[in-house]
């Protein structure tokens, strides 16, 4: 049996816990959280108190994304899993294709396969740790696919498939575990939907998605043509994106929320836009990433798993180990020392470690991350 390792505190990140550590914006949400326990906690989403904090989300979120004239800001409940089935139910009017390369990019596809009122899908599919962004395709009304493919550290470019605009059809990113802190053009998509618990740094049960007019419109279409005589599509209230725009036009969710949840994420994106917004986050990320990236290419036992350096992405990372070492050894030493969210994505299978390195994380912490490693490695060997 191996002894622990004990690494020596001078190489420790800073902060203390890598990944979800007491950072300075953790303490910030925390301080802020505490004082909503005496004067938010518990007060109705449909009064003003709370209806302050979801304005203040929406219109930090509009300045971040420099969202174009007529995009809207909308929020529901359930999360990004809850919006895809939202997205099967209010923006596919028959058919979509799919580009599938992960985990997380292939559940919307198989939500779209399953809904009893949409044709079969097209899914254009790539092998794990590369893309595949669905191309031009007949009798298809929507093109989805995810930003950054969060189960294999996979960075897909977002630009609309060429014709699509021209055959009405709308584009649909997931961004969950890139939205703000990877670049984008907001204006390339219709949906750009994502849950609170990455980037920015709150906790899961939402969903937030920035909406383009031409999204806003098929949605009604389709819920006006679901009510009609012998239709077989079923809109329930709460997967209806028209019932959740005109909730958030009112800066409300349809059903109850987390409190705690939003003031997390007020806090964040006002910390994130008072630091310089978008770019300075995605600039703060690739340079993490570039960190773990040269370190892992420099390295004897570990390695990128995504081959093509252009995919990589910078807030999810993925390092492959030798197969003399284990990396579920490694993760368990690492957490010993309180460095935790190192573990490989548990269905992908593979003996790696995978990395947030999301805009709360400082750079200096994630390169005397790689340092942690090397120390536990040389330990274990």
């Amino acid at each position: 049996m191996i002894d622990a390792v004990k690494i020596p505190m001078s190489m420790l990140p800073e902060d203390g816990r890598f990944g979800c550590g007491p950072s300075k914006i953790r303490h910030k949400q925390v301080k802020a959280l505490t004082e909503a326990g005496y004067n938010l906690l518990g007060t109705s989403h449909r009064q003003a108190p709370v209806k302050h904090v979801v304005a203040s989300i929406r219109e930090g979120l509009a300045d971040y994304f420099s969202i174009p004239d007529g995009w809207q800001v909308a929020l529901g409940n359930g999360g990004a899993s809850a919006f895809w089935e939202m997205a099967c139910a209010s923006l596919i009017s028959r058919r979509a294709a799919f580009g599938v390369y992960g985990s997380f990019s292939g559940k919307f596809a198989t939500s779209a396969a399953k809904a009893p009122f949409l044709e079969e899908p097209v899914v254009y599919k790539a092998e794990y740790g590369s893309c595949a962004i669905p191309q031009y395709t007949d009798d298809v009304d929507a093109y989805c696919w995810a930003q950054n493919e969060t189960s294999t550290g996979v960075m897909a470019p977002v630009q609309r498939v060429p014709g699509s605009v021209e055959q009405g059809a709308l584009t649909l990113i997931d961004a969950t575990s890139g939205a703000g802190g990877l670049p984008i053009d907001i204006s390339q998509t219709d949906a750009y939907y994502f849950s609170p618990q990455k980037v920015f740094g709150s906790d899961g049960g939402l969903w937030f998605a920035i909406l383009s007019p031409d999204a806003v419109k098929r949605a009604e279409d389709v819920e006006k043509s679901a009510e009609l005589d012998g239709a077989r599509r079923w809109v329930p209230p709460f997967l209806s994106l028209t019932q959740a725009l005109a909730n958030s036009r009112k800066d409300q969710t349809l059903n109850t929320p987390a409190i705690g949840t939003l003031v997390l994420m007020d806090e964040q994106v006002r910390w994130l836009n008072e630091h310089g917004g978008l770019e300075w986050a995605q600039a703060r990320c690739a340079k993490s990433a570039n960190i773990l990236y040269t370190w892992a290419e420099k390295s004897d036992y570990a390695t990128p798993f995504v081959t093509d350096a252009s995919l990589r992405s910078n807030v999810v990372v993925t390092i492959d180990l030798d197969d003399s070492i284990k990396a579920s050894a490694v993760v368990s030493a690492l957490r010993d020392n309180g460095i935790v969210d190192t573990s490989g994505y548990r269905k992908l299978g593979r003996n790696q470690l995978r990395i947030g390195v999301f805009p709360s994380v400082k750079p200096s912490d994630v390169e005397a991350l790689t340092y942690c490693i090397d120390y536990v490695v040389e330990h274990l060997q």
